[in-house]
């Protein structure tokens, strides 16, 4: 496999220098060590952080109101506070709402008051896990956010319009960070091969780059856990002869404690592997079809794919025949991004068993690719006189419209002709729903074909206008 570097104490070494002479445990695991120490260094949520965004002019003005963070474990919630807190000088306390309660808070806030009170200095609650701090309790921090003797960070994993009061979310701006990519993740794990001061630069490692992707993506866009398996794996193995610490396939597996699935996200293994989905599911075997969703959720596939997947696959191989799979799935993709991994995977099984097990027709897709052929070959067909526009001025004198009998008010079996070819699209398939449905339509067509000429008067439903 190959080797994207050999890391040691001179590769990078004067890419990320020290920015400042804040002290460093030694002890302190790789994540407390490598955590940024300037905005620059922040990987990922550009949408947030890049020029002009709100997020970064706040930082550049150091003009704060309280803030709401919400995101993932390891999205950079905590760092992003810590940095705020050194760019304003302000006192930084952090408190996470699981194992701190009211009497404590309230001594923070006390002294914070004080201290603005008597030096001007003012001071940045950060509380992790606000979301575990019920209403109540929330409500003891309104009076000093209320006015101005603290700035309030408050970082959640839930959304918190539907687990912070009204009043407080009303005080603060909210900030969603996204997961961090594959490529930021890796983007940290080389810093801290590289960074001798801080990270794992004075270790020699030879790390290959299906290694690095691999810790990427077991990661799940969690900083923390990358760079946990990272340094777990550099500790633990043993260097070789040239004291060269090998960080191959082996490692990497047992760093994360998942077996390496051979997945290129990018090649022939995506694309065949997705191939070999949709076709279990059009085939009708679920079992095929959980095996093929189980590797490429286990390679870390974004569950979106899939499920965009079965999206088309329940109208292309679906259809009429269980018009309930559309329905299913769009349901699917609004509860995956709602719940997320690893919960999803559930859905994702419910879904595809379905889709499976289905019963299977693809006139609408025959039906439209028949219609845009003959659209794409020239047979196009002028829109009838009495099915054209009426609605703007002059549409009367053009004759627009004139012959057309409102729908509702006849027979729908008499009803006009709506295109002059004779070419029949739809043909459905004697398949569950689309039994019925074929047989609606050739009832409709043979009626159609033997009632030509304009309904009669006498046959208007009384209790509908005539357009």
């Amino acid at each position: 496999m190959k080797n994207i570097a050999a890391f040691g104490p001179s590769f990078f070494e004067d890419d990320f220098p020290p920015k400042n002479s804040e002290s460093i445990n030694p002890s302190a695991p790789l994540p407390i060590k490598m955590r940024p120490r300037t905005l620059e260094e922040v990987a990922g949520q550009a949408h947030l952080l890049h020029p002009g965004k709100l997020l970064r002019r706040l930082y550049e003005s150091d003009r704060w109101t309280s803030l709401i963070f919400y995101g993932p474990p390891g999205s950079g919630k905590t760092t992003l506070a810590r940095l705020i807190a050194s760019k304003s000088k302000s006192r930084f306390i952090p408190v996470n709402a699981v194992a701190s309660n009211v009497a404590e808070i309230r001594e923070h806030l006390k002294s914070s008051k004080e201290i603005k009170q008597k030096t001007g200095q003012k001071t940045l609650l950060f509380m992790d896990e606000i979301h575990r701090f019920n209403r109540a309790q929330q409500d003891i921090l309104m009076p000093e956010v209320e006015e101005g003797w603290i700035t309030l960070i408050g970082a959640t994993t839930l959304n918190p319009f539907f687990v912070i009061t009204g009043p407080l979310l009303s005080r603060s701006t909210v900030f969603e960070l996204k997961p961090l990519e594959e490529s930021d993740l890796i983007l940290l794990m080389r810093r801290a091969l590289s960074d001798k001061e801080r990270g794992l630069g004075h270790f020699k490692v030879q790390i290959t780059e299906e290694s690095l992707l691999h810790l990427a993506k077991q990661a799940a866009g969690d900083s923390r856990k990358a760079l946990t398996a990272l340094e777990l794996g550099v500790l633990t193995t043993p260097p070789d002869s040239q004291g060269v610490i090998p960080f191959d396939r082996k490692v990497a597996e047992e760093s994360s404690q998942r077996k390496m699935v051979y997945y290129d996200a990018a090649g022939d293994s995506h694309y065949d592997t997705a191939s070999a989905f949709i076709k279990s599911m059009r085939g009708s075997d679920p079992d095929a079809a959980l095996y093929w969703l189980a590797k490429m959720l286990k390679a870390g596939e974004d569950p979106r794919f899939i499920l965009r997947r079965i999206l088309i696959l329940a109208s292309e191989d679906i259809g009429n025949a269980d018009p309930q799979a559309l329905i299913l799935a769009s349901a699917g993709l609004q509860a995956i991004e709602f719940v997320g991994l690893p919960e999803a995977r559930l859905i994702l099984s419910q879904l595809v068993t379905y889709m499976a097990l289905a019963p299977k027709s693809n006139a609408s897709t025959v039906a439209i690719d028949n219609a845009l052929g003959d659209v794409e070959s020239g047979k196009m067909q002028e829109v009838p006189t009495p099915l054209k526009d009426k609605s703007y001025s002059g549409a009367k004198k053009l004759g627009h419209g004139q012959g057309y009998v409102y729908s509702h008010n006849v027979n729908p079996l008499e009803d006009t002709q709506f295109f002059g070819a004779k070419n029949l699209y739809y043909e459905p398939k004697p398949i569950g729903f689309e039994a019925e449905l074929s047989q609606r339509l050739n009832q409709l067509r043979r009626s159609r074909k033997s009632n030509q000429s304009p309904p009669s008067k006498d046959k208007k439903s009384p209790f509908l206008n005539n357009e």
